[in-house]
């Protein structure tokens, strides 16, 4: 790895800080959005009790508001600063630069392109969150281009081991549908991973689950949990429309060996379909968010959480497993890992 001079490191690595930014777009949650200001206060004082968490809020005058929401959760009041940054939406996973080390030392806001999934149209203030949260994270700022082009890149359409290894997926970077980089090819994406993040190999998994408005996200379906191995979204019944996907990934998985080494894969199972307004919405146990001594786990009234919830616990013997229930934020088409962001330490 000495040869790569800038390395993303893995969510498990030890966390400075999260970065949220609290909910303020109805629409994002239509007729259910009432319940999402609570949800986002439990996640948030949870964290709160092991590490600082930054909330991005859209004017000072909200934050009597917020504190006294996360109050109600107990949150450790210590732990939360605000950072008056105004978006257009709450998936930071997304919007907010990805956080990356020059020699394993220095830090750098590896700051993506944004253009919100190639799909809406109201980005700007998203785009923005970069050089607006530098007054209050300083850290000096990297905007990756290739052939003079700046690079549009969502945190969620990428998962790394830190050391070396990335996996995504050909229907979000390389399909023409809500296409983010035109004209780019998969050797060009490796080129720029190589270079920015530090990645030695690319994991190309195929597609990811139905009602995923991102087209492809990799947090849905295959994350790692350390440096050897992967959990992987399955669906066993044969007749849902996830089950062709998820099992492709798994055989293409399965098959994936780099100078003879293999990852050790565990499956995790799907929950049953939800549907919110006649709309499957992507409820996945594949979108946790993995913090210093938690992994907050989305979870959904659903006979599988608990297994899921054991198999978490025996992979995370060092972390306590917090489950959130998500069927309401999952109405949004995203979970915990989407709207979180890891500052590493």
């Amino acid at each position: 790895m000495s040869k790569h001079l800038y390395r993303m490191p893995a969510e498990w690595e030890k966390q400075k800080s999260t970065i949220v930014a609290w909910p303020h777009n109805k629409n994002d949650w239509p007729k259910k959005f009432f319940s999402i200001p609570c949800l986002f206060a439990e996640i948030i004082s949870k964290i709160s009790k092991y590490q600082k968490v930054n909330i991005l809020i859209q004017r000072k005058r909200s934050i009597v508001e917020v504190s006294d929401l996360l109050n109600k959760f107990n949150s450790n009041k210590k732990n939360i600063n605000y950072i008056v940054c105004k978006t257009n939406r709450s998936w930071t996973r997304d919007s907010v630069p990805t956080i990356i080390k020059y020699q394993n030392k220095k830090k750098f806001f590896c700051n993506w392109k944004f253009n919100a999934w190639a799909k809406y149209k109201n980005f700007k203030q998203d785009e923005k969150i970069c050089q607006n949260i530098k007054k209050h994270i300083n850290y000096e700022i990297i905007k990756p281009v290739f052939k003079k082009k700046r690079i549009v890149l969502e945190g969620g359409s990428i998962d790394v081991n830190g050391d070396g290894f990335l996996l995504t997926s050909k229907e979000c970077l390389l399909s023409k549908v809500q296409q983010r980089n035109p004209g780019l090819s998969r050797s060009d994406y490796e080129f720029i991973f190589n270079k920015y993040l530090g990645i030695k190999k690319v994991i190309w998994l195929n597609k990811g689950i139905v009602g995923d408005d991102t087209h492809g996200h990799i947090d849905d379906i295959a994350r790692f949990v350390s440096k050897n191995r992967i959990f992987l979204a399955y669906e066993n019944k044969k007749k849902d429309q996830n089950f062709k996907n998820l099992n492709e990934n798994y055989n293409l998985l399965k098959k994936f060996n780099f100078k003879n080494f293999k990852f050790k894969i565990t499956k995790i199972p799907m929950p049953k379909p939800i549907f919110i307004d006649k709309i499957r919405v992507p409820a996945t146990y594949l979108n946790f968010y993995i913090a210093n001594k938690i992994v907050l786990l989305p979870i959904f009234d659903d006979p599988n959480d608990k297994i899921v919830i054991n198999i978490f616990r025996r992979e995370f013997k060092n972390r306590k497993i917090i489950p959130i229930n998500c069927r309401n934020l999952i109405w949004g088409f995203g979970a915990i890992h989407c709207i979180t962001q890891q500052e590493p330490e």
